[in-house]
Protein backbone atom coordinates (compact mmCIF):
# COMPACT_ATOMS: atom_id res chain seq x y z
CA UNK A 1 0.00 0.00 0.00
CA UNK A 2 1.57 3.25 -1.15
CA UNK A 3 1.56 6.28 1.11
CA UNK A 4 -0.31 8.37 -1.47
CA UNK A 5 -3.17 5.84 -1.55
CA UNK A 6 -3.36 5.96 2.22
CA UNK A 7 -3.60 9.77 2.24
CA UNK A 8 -6.30 9.62 -0.44
CA UNK A 9 -8.23 7.27 1.84
CA UNK A 10 -8.10 9.83 4.65
CA UNK A 11 -9.20 12.64 2.34
CA UNK A 12 -11.97 10.44 0.99
CA UNK A 13 -13.29 9.78 4.47
CA UNK A 14 -13.39 13.50 5.19
CA UNK A 15 -15.20 14.37 1.95
CA UNK A 16 -17.38 11.22 1.93
CA UNK A 17 -16.20 10.32 -1.57
CA UNK A 18 -18.11 7.12 -2.46
CA UNK A 19 -16.24 6.60 -5.72
CA UNK A 20 -12.79 6.35 -4.13
CA UNK A 21 -11.35 2.85 -4.45
CA UNK A 22 -8.38 1.24 -2.77
CA UNK A 23 -6.58 -2.02 -3.28
CA UNK A 24 -8.01 -5.31 -2.15
CA UNK A 25 -8.37 -6.28 1.51
CA UNK A 26 -5.65 -8.91 1.16
CA UNK A 27 -3.17 -6.28 0.01
CA UNK A 28 -4.15 -4.03 2.91
CA UNK A 29 -3.70 -6.83 5.41
CA UNK A 30 -0.18 -7.36 4.16
CA UNK A 31 0.66 -3.69 4.65
CA UNK A 32 2.07 -2.34 7.86
CA UNK A 33 -0.18 -0.54 10.33
CA UNK A 34 -0.46 3.11 9.37
CA UNK A 35 -0.74 5.81 12.01
CA UNK A 36 -3.15 8.75 11.78
CA UNK A 37 -2.59 11.71 14.07
CA UNK A 38 -5.88 13.41 14.94
CA UNK A 39 -6.02 16.95 16.31
CA UNK A 40 -9.51 18.41 16.77
CA UNK A 41 -10.26 22.05 17.51
CA UNK A 42 -13.23 21.39 19.78
CA UNK A 43 -14.18 19.00 22.58
CA UNK A 44 -14.84 15.30 22.18
CA UNK A 45 -18.26 15.65 23.83
CA UNK A 46 -19.34 18.21 21.22
CA UNK A 47 -17.93 16.73 18.01
CA UNK A 48 -17.09 13.15 18.90
CA UNK A 49 -19.93 11.92 16.70
CA UNK A 50 -18.27 13.50 13.66
CA UNK A 51 -15.00 11.76 14.42
CA UNK A 52 -16.89 8.49 14.87
CA UNK A 53 -18.39 8.96 11.39
CA UNK A 54 -14.89 9.63 10.05
CA UNK A 55 -13.62 6.36 11.57
CA UNK A 56 -16.63 4.49 10.21
CA UNK A 57 -16.08 5.81 6.68
CA UNK A 58 -12.40 4.90 6.80
CA UNK A 59 -13.41 1.36 7.80
CA UNK A 60 -15.76 1.24 4.82
CA UNK A 61 -12.81 2.17 2.62
CA UNK A 62 -10.79 -0.70 4.08
CA UNK A 63 -8.89 1.04 6.90
CA UNK A 64 -9.92 -0.54 10.20
CA UNK A 65 -8.77 0.74 13.57
CA UNK A 66 -6.58 -1.88 15.26
CA UNK A 67 -5.99 -3.89 12.09
CA UNK A 68 -4.20 -1.77 9.52
CA UNK A 69 -4.53 1.71 11.01
CA UNK A 70 -4.09 3.26 14.46
CA UNK A 71 -5.29 6.65 15.67
CA UNK A 72 -3.52 9.01 18.03
CA UNK A 73 -6.07 11.60 19.15
CA UNK A 74 -5.92 15.03 20.75
CA UNK A 75 -8.84 17.39 21.52
CA UNK A 76 -8.07 21.07 22.21
CA UNK A 77 -11.48 22.13 23.61
CA UNK A 78 -11.10 25.35 21.62
CA UNK A 79 -7.90 26.33 23.45
CA UNK A 80 -5.27 27.74 21.02
CA UNK A 81 -2.47 27.06 23.53
CA UNK A 82 -3.40 23.39 23.54
CA UNK A 83 -3.38 23.43 19.74
CA UNK A 84 0.29 24.43 19.67
CA UNK A 85 1.33 21.96 22.37
CA UNK A 86 -0.61 19.04 20.87
CA UNK A 87 0.67 19.86 17.37
CA UNK A 88 4.23 19.54 18.66
CA UNK A 89 3.40 16.22 20.33
CA UNK A 90 1.82 14.74 17.22
CA UNK A 91 4.60 15.90 14.91
CA UNK A 92 7.12 14.37 17.29
CA UNK A 93 5.43 10.98 17.01
CA UNK A 94 5.88 11.11 13.20
CA UNK A 95 2.47 9.79 12.04
CA UNK A 96 1.90 8.89 8.39
CA UNK A 97 -0.74 11.60 8.04
CA UNK A 98 -2.60 14.05 10.28
CA UNK A 99 -6.32 14.75 10.20
CA UNK A 100 -7.34 18.00 11.87
CA UNK A 101 -10.18 20.47 12.27
CA UNK A 102 -10.46 24.25 12.76
CA UNK A 103 -8.36 27.16 11.58
CA UNK A 104 -6.36 27.49 14.81
CA UNK A 105 -5.38 23.82 14.85
CA UNK A 106 -4.43 23.78 11.17
CA UNK A 107 -2.33 26.91 11.74
CA UNK A 108 -0.46 25.23 14.59
CA UNK A 109 0.27 22.17 12.45
CA UNK A 110 1.21 24.33 9.48
CA UNK A 111 3.84 26.05 11.59
CA UNK A 112 5.12 22.76 13.01
CA UNK A 113 5.74 20.74 9.84
CA UNK A 114 6.16 21.14 6.11
CA UNK A 115 6.63 17.43 5.38
CA UNK A 116 3.97 15.34 7.14
CA UNK A 117 0.76 15.27 5.05
CA UNK A 118 -2.15 17.13 6.69
CA UNK A 119 -5.83 16.83 5.77
CA UNK A 120 -8.03 19.51 7.33
CA UNK A 121 -11.77 19.97 7.77
CA UNK A 122 -13.85 22.87 9.10
CA UNK A 123 -11.45 25.55 7.89
CA UNK A 124 -13.25 28.58 6.53
CA UNK A 125 -10.49 30.40 4.62
CA UNK A 126 -7.53 28.09 3.86
CA UNK A 127 -6.13 30.40 1.17
CA UNK A 128 -6.38 33.58 3.24
CA UNK A 129 -4.90 31.76 6.23
CA UNK A 130 -1.89 30.74 4.15
CA UNK A 131 -2.41 26.98 4.44
CA UNK A 132 -2.75 26.39 0.69
CA UNK A 133 -1.73 28.27 -2.43
CA UNK A 134 -5.16 27.94 -4.00
CA UNK A 135 -8.30 25.81 -3.91
CA UNK A 136 -7.76 23.93 -7.23
CA UNK A 137 -4.05 23.34 -6.53
CA UNK A 138 -3.29 23.54 -2.81
CA UNK A 139 0.39 22.63 -3.15
CA UNK A 140 2.65 21.85 -0.19
CA UNK A 141 1.81 19.19 2.39
CA UNK A 142 -1.69 20.42 3.30
CA UNK A 143 -5.05 19.76 1.68
CA UNK A 144 -8.65 19.41 2.81
CA UNK A 145 -11.97 21.15 2.46
CA UNK A 146 -13.54 24.46 3.32
CA UNK A 147 -17.02 24.14 4.77
CA UNK A 148 -18.39 27.68 4.82
CA UNK A 149 -18.08 30.94 2.86
CA UNK A 150 -17.53 34.45 4.19
CA UNK A 151 -20.99 35.54 2.99
CA UNK A 152 -22.62 33.31 5.61
CA UNK A 153 -22.02 36.05 8.20
CA UNK A 154 -24.72 38.13 6.57
CA UNK A 155 -27.03 35.14 6.21
CA UNK A 156 -26.77 34.36 9.92
CA UNK A 157 -27.86 37.91 10.73
CA UNK A 158 -30.75 37.73 8.24
CA UNK A 159 -31.99 34.54 9.92
CA UNK A 160 -31.69 36.20 13.33
CA UNK A 161 -33.79 39.11 12.08
CA UNK A 162 -36.47 36.65 10.96
CA UNK A 163 -36.81 35.06 14.40
CA UNK A 164 -36.43 38.36 16.27
CA UNK A 165 -37.74 41.10 13.95
CA UNK A 166 -37.69 43.75 16.67
CA UNK A 167 -33.94 43.80 17.25
CA UNK A 168 -32.11 47.03 16.45
CA UNK A 169 -28.64 45.91 17.53
CA UNK A 170 -26.80 42.61 17.07
CA UNK A 171 -23.37 41.33 18.05
CA UNK A 172 -21.08 38.98 16.21
CA UNK A 173 -19.28 37.02 18.94
CA UNK A 174 -15.96 35.30 18.26
CA UNK A 175 -12.58 34.52 19.76
CA UNK A 176 -10.03 36.62 17.82
CA UNK A 177 -7.33 34.07 18.62
CA UNK A 178 -9.15 31.23 16.81
CA UNK A 179 -11.59 32.84 14.35
CA UNK A 180 -10.61 33.06 10.65
CA UNK A 181 -8.84 36.35 10.03
CA UNK A 182 -9.14 37.20 13.69
CA UNK A 183 -12.91 37.44 13.13
CA UNK A 184 -12.74 39.67 10.06
CA UNK A 185 -13.49 36.87 7.60
CA UNK A 186 -17.22 36.85 8.43
CA UNK A 187 -17.50 40.35 9.87
CA UNK A 188 -17.65 42.20 6.53
CA UNK A 189 -20.76 40.35 5.33
CA UNK A 190 -22.29 40.61 8.82
CA UNK A 191 -21.86 44.39 8.81
CA UNK A 192 -23.12 44.71 5.22
CA UNK A 193 -26.28 42.77 6.05
CA UNK A 194 -26.77 44.86 9.20
CA UNK A 195 -26.85 48.03 7.11
CA UNK A 196 -29.57 46.67 4.83
CA UNK A 197 -31.61 45.34 7.76
CA UNK A 198 -31.48 48.51 9.84
CA UNK A 199 -29.46 46.83 12.59
CA UNK A 200 -26.45 48.30 14.40
CA UNK A 201 -23.62 45.72 14.11
CA UNK A 202 -21.26 45.09 17.00
CA UNK A 203 -18.02 43.09 16.88
CA UNK A 204 -17.77 41.24 20.19
CA UNK A 205 -14.45 39.42 20.80
CA UNK A 206 -14.33 37.07 23.80
CA UNK A 207 -11.68 34.75 25.21
CA UNK A 208 -13.20 33.21 28.35
CA UNK A 209 -16.43 32.13 30.05
CA UNK A 210 -16.36 35.30 32.13
CA UNK A 211 -16.13 37.49 29.02
CA UNK A 212 -18.95 35.53 27.37
CA UNK A 213 -21.17 36.04 30.42
CA UNK A 214 -20.45 39.78 30.58
CA UNK A 215 -20.97 40.30 26.86
CA UNK A 216 -24.30 38.46 26.71
CA UNK A 217 -25.57 40.23 29.83
CA UNK A 218 -24.89 43.55 28.09
CA UNK A 219 -26.80 42.39 25.01
CA UNK A 220 -29.76 41.44 27.19
CA UNK A 221 -29.83 44.88 28.78
CA UNK A 222 -29.92 46.44 25.30
CA UNK A 223 -32.47 43.95 23.88
CA UNK A 224 -29.92 43.05 21.24
CA UNK A 225 -29.35 39.81 19.33
CA UNK A 226 -26.37 37.46 19.04
CA UNK A 227 -24.59 35.64 16.24
CA UNK A 228 -21.75 33.37 17.40
CA UNK A 229 -18.97 31.54 15.63
CA UNK A 230 -15.63 29.70 16.10
CA UNK A 231 -14.78 26.30 17.61
CA UNK A 232 -13.81 28.16 20.80
CA UNK A 233 -17.47 29.00 21.39
CA UNK A 234 -18.52 25.47 20.49
CA UNK A 235 -16.33 24.33 23.37
CA UNK A 236 -18.13 26.87 25.61
CA UNK A 237 -21.60 25.99 24.38
CA UNK A 238 -23.07 25.61 27.88
CA UNK A 239 -22.04 29.12 28.90
CA UNK A 240 -23.32 30.69 25.68
CA UNK A 241 -26.70 28.97 25.75
CA UNK A 242 -27.39 29.42 29.46
CA UNK A 243 -26.37 33.09 29.37
CA UNK A 244 -28.48 33.82 26.28
CA UNK A 245 -31.50 32.15 27.89
CA UNK A 246 -31.02 33.88 31.24
CA UNK A 247 -30.75 37.33 29.64
CA UNK A 248 -33.43 36.74 26.96
CA UNK A 249 -31.02 37.28 24.09
CA UNK A 250 -32.22 35.91 20.72
CA UNK A 251 -29.32 34.03 19.17
CA UNK A 252 -28.33 32.06 16.12
CA UNK A 253 -25.52 29.49 16.17
CA UNK A 254 -23.40 27.99 13.44
CA UNK A 255 -23.48 24.38 14.66
CA UNK A 256 -26.23 21.87 15.36
CA UNK A 257 -24.90 20.94 18.80
CA UNK A 258 -25.99 24.35 20.09
CA UNK A 259 -29.59 23.75 19.03
CA UNK A 260 -29.57 20.27 20.57
CA UNK A 261 -28.47 21.72 23.90
CA UNK A 262 -31.27 24.31 24.13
Amino acid sequence: MHRREFICGVAGAVTWAPSLTLRTASAQQAAKVRRIGVLMGSSESDTGEYFAAFVEELARLGWTDGRNVRFEQRWTNGNPNRASAFATELIGSQPDVIFCSSTAVTAALHQATSTIPIVFAIVSDPVGSGFVAGLPRPGGNITGLTHIEAAIGGKWLSLLKEIAPGIKRAAFMFNPDTAPGGGKYFLASFEAAAGSLGIEPVAMPVRSDAEIETAIAALGAEQAGLVEFTPFLAAHVGTVISSAARHNVPAIYEATQFARRI
